[in-house]
């Protein structure tokens, strides 16, 4: 196959400068990473996707290379934000894949803008309010999700994590991973660390959890109504969601999925090929 060479350029939209990462020709497929990531997540999917599709991937508010604003971070206005940058970019339908906190956002994306999506791709997510509940209890998995107690907390993760983002990241990935040195070298480790170590990096996915509890109460609204468009919910085996499907098949009409063998929670690095495949053959069935 003929290699595709992503561009990288930066977009104004809602007073946000957004970082995309574009390339490929045909349908488009909106890529959104999680924590503690950015669109260079998904650096070993684009290239796949881009043979056949249009691939936009972006850092989201306060992720990456993207701006950084102070508030703003609950997934409504979120989606919002994401939905004016595709405007500014002219695109008009297109397939959302969301990984971790991208599929939050795209949760709230398929309820609010359903009318611009072909479909929705959700990636070992947990949703607040939707398939993460409001409360943890204290048990021998809270290693898994101990994150959302500590990152909402004003001030003192940002105290705590100066100069140590990196530890940070490589205790996510050693964990979530089922094996993180086969899928993570030491250049993918200093990417991450040089955008969390960026001013407002660390502050700024910190938001997304700060916002949480808004996005558990604007979610237990959206959940009386099922999502419209067809939506695709895959877990990593040994991932944080691996019930992602089972949790998301009474919320929608058209809801597809299961599990990516081998993969723990970083599916588009740990498992492009497969999930690429996944994608593929959700999008080909599809209306334009």
């Amino acid at each position: 196959m003929k290699p595709v060479e992503p561009q990288h350029h930066m977009v104004w939209a809602d007073d946000i400068r957004f970082h995309v990462v574009e390339a490929g020709e045909g349908p488009t497929i909106v890529l959104v990473a999680g924590y503690p990531q950015s669109v260079y997540a998904w650096r070993r999917v684009i290239p796949l996707l881009a043979q056949n599709s249009h691939v936009i991937a972006l850092d989201l508010p306060g992720q990456g290379d993207s701006d950084k604003p102070l508030g703003g971070y609950d997934t409504k206005t979120t989606s919002a934000r994401v939905r004016a940058l595709m405007s500014a970019m002219n695109q008009e339908r297109y397939l959302f894949v969301g990984h971790d906190i991208g599929s939050w956002v795209g949760y709230a994306y398929a309820h609010h803008f359903a009318d611009d999506l072909r479909g929705l791709v959700l990636l070992d997510g947990n949703i607040p309010g939707v398939t993460l509940q409001p409360t943890l209890t204290l048990g021998p998995d809270n290693w898994r999700n101990w994150h959302f107690l500590f990152n909402p907390i004003a001030d003192l993760p940002e105290a705590l994590l100066a100069g140590r983002e990196r530890i940070l990241i490589e205790w996510f990935f050693s964990r979530k991973t089922a094996n993180w040195r086969a899928t993570f070298s030491r250049e993918d480790i200093d990417e991450y660390e040089r955008v969390y170590q960026a001013p407002g990096g660390t502050r700024g996915m910190l938001g997304y959890y700060r916002a949480v509890l808004e996005d558990i109460e604007q979610n237990s609204s959206l959940m009386t109504t099922k999502i419209a468009v067809p939506v695709l919910a895959l877990g990593g085996e040994v991932g944080s969601a691996p019930d992602l499907f089972e949790r998301m098949k009474p919320l929608g009409t058209d809801v597809r999925g299961g599990l990516i063998p081998r993969s723990g929670h970083y599916i588009p690095e740990e498992e492009p090929e497969a999930l690429v495949r996944e994608i593929s053959s959700f999008a080909s069935t599809l209306p334009q």
